[in-house]
């Protein structure tokens, strides 16, 4: 048995405004990847892999019985699957923000999902809408909630615009320059970053009515500033908005970046080489940087890991 491929993805624009039902931009990143196959020889981490689907077979026995309208599984056959080796064979690093446990929830409503909506079909908003509610059970599991758009961004393996909660949609986006002096690119922490809790210092701080305010005026408007930006191929303007953006998040979001890239974050503000943003929830995995030379950043991070995403 080998599954399909089921790519990891990047929310480019969004992370903690969608929480609020603002805009977000998501893009399939196709450096990693992940498959369900099946194994004789237990190494470790086939094991890890193995239990750990044991316990979401259980968990998805108990999400079809309290939502039997929702999805049906063949669970007898993931069961069976499980027992002869099954695991998810993976190059998505977990905690890094670029979607593991999507690819994951994306693999097992292909293979086992009973009337699944495929990619195939003509993908109507409703349509859109019920695969992103499954998928948010479903992922659920792995981060105590979730919006369901990672798993979505894995099996449509397409980029997708969010307008809100309700209204979200396949988009393009303009094609990458391969000779291009700009890039987005990752950085490495090293460290693994947790959901959970950092979604739980967001809600915390929504608590208070100055950054309820702040998420509702400024980081919205910079966050569909970028949006359209990069949408409609206008980077000049999208370095200006990053930059906005950028600073936003440092004052705002501090315990969401690791300490140590403090000063690396306001030094790309302050010398324009390059601008920084949460890939994800933070608190460790990747950072996301937007750099107008990408030369000139890595010289100026030359002493951490960068991966290019995206040439402009």
């Amino acid at each position: 048995m080998k599954g399909p491929l089921f790519y990891s993805k990047i929310l480019l624009f969004g992370e903690y405004g969608i929480i609020r039902d603002s805009r977000g931009l998501s893009i399939p990143y196709n450096f990693y990847k992940g498959a369900l196959k099946k194994s004789e020889l237990l190494s470790d981490d086939v094991k890890k892999s193995n239990e750990s689907l044991k316990k979401f077979s259980v968990y998805l026995q108990q999400m079809q019985d309290q939502y039997p309208d929702l999805v049906t599984f063949d669970i007898d056959k993931i069961n069976e699957d499980i027992a002869e080796g099954m695991y998810f064979d993976s190059s998505i690093p977990q905690g890094y923000g670029v979607g593991s446990s999507g690819a994951l929830v994306a693999a097992i409503y292909d293979q086992y999902a009973l009337s699944k909506i495929t990619v195939l079909e003509n993908l109507t908003r409703e349509k859109l809408l019920e695969l992103k509610k499954i998928f948010s059970q479903m992922e659920s599991f792995f981060h105590g909630t979730s919006s369901g758009l990672d798993p979505l961004n894995s099996y449509l393996s397409l980029p997708i615009l969010i307008n809100s909660k309700d209204n979200i949609e396949p988009t393009g986006i303009p094609s990458q320059q391969s000779e291009g002096k700009g890039a987005v690119f990752l950085i490495d922490s090293e460290m693994i970053g947790e959901t959970a809790p950092m979604v739980t210092m967001f809600m915390e701080n929504l608590k208070n009515e100055g950054f309820r305010n702040m998420m509702k005026s400024e980081f919205n408007q910079y966050t569909n500033a970028c949006i359209d930006s990069f949408l409609s191929g206008n980077f000049k303007k999208l370095f200006s908005d990053t930059k906005q953006l950028s600073k936003l998040v440092f004052n705002h979001f501090k315990p969401m970046i690791p300490e140590r890239f403090h000063q690396v974050w306001q030094k790309g503000i302050e010398t324009n080489d390059y601008y920084l943003k949460l890939c994800g929830s933070g608190g460790g995995g990747y950072i996301l940087g937007f750099a107008p030379d990408f030369e000139k950043a890595q010289k100026a991070l030359k002493d951490y890991k960068l991966e290019v995403v995206y040439r402009i």
